[in-house]
């Protein structure tokens, strides 16, 4: 399975840029012939992510750092629904505000794992 995470600091980062940045419609958007990335309304679809897929058993081993435990697996076959392998193109996003997210796996699940340890007081 390959995954692309984003940390919760870069989808602020991205969302605060955006908000003052605010879409304009294409006054010369045409519905007989349109394109899927504007139209006469005022708005934008960004994809926000990180770009950079990457396997979740290294994922998981970025947590088992981070809490410093080994997880314990139940390795079970694709589940109906589910697909191989997912990630974001941000090109769009970098394009329209000069931003995108690149925090790293490891730096970012330490610094959630750190976060979430003291907002509930945790000890492990």
């Amino acid at each position: 399975m390959i995954r692309d995470f984003t940390y919760i600091d870069d989808i602020i980062e991205s969302i605060i840029r955006l908000v003052v940045k605010p879409p304009q419609g294409n006054k010369d958007w045409d519905g007989n012939a349109p394109r899927i990335d504007e139209s006469s309304a005022p708005y934008r679809i960004f994809n926000i992510g990180n770009g950079c897929p990457i396997e979740l058993m290294h994922y998981i081993g970025a947590i088992e750092s981070a809490m410093g435990v080994k997880a314990k697996y139940n390795m079970m076959d694709i589940q109906p629904g589910d697909v191989p392998a997912t990630h974001a193109d941000t090109g769009a996003l970098q394009n329209y505000i000069g931003f995108r997210p690149e925090t790293g796996i490891q730096e970012g699940v330490s610094k959630f794992i750190d976060w979430y340890k003291d907002y509930y007081r945790l000890i492990f």
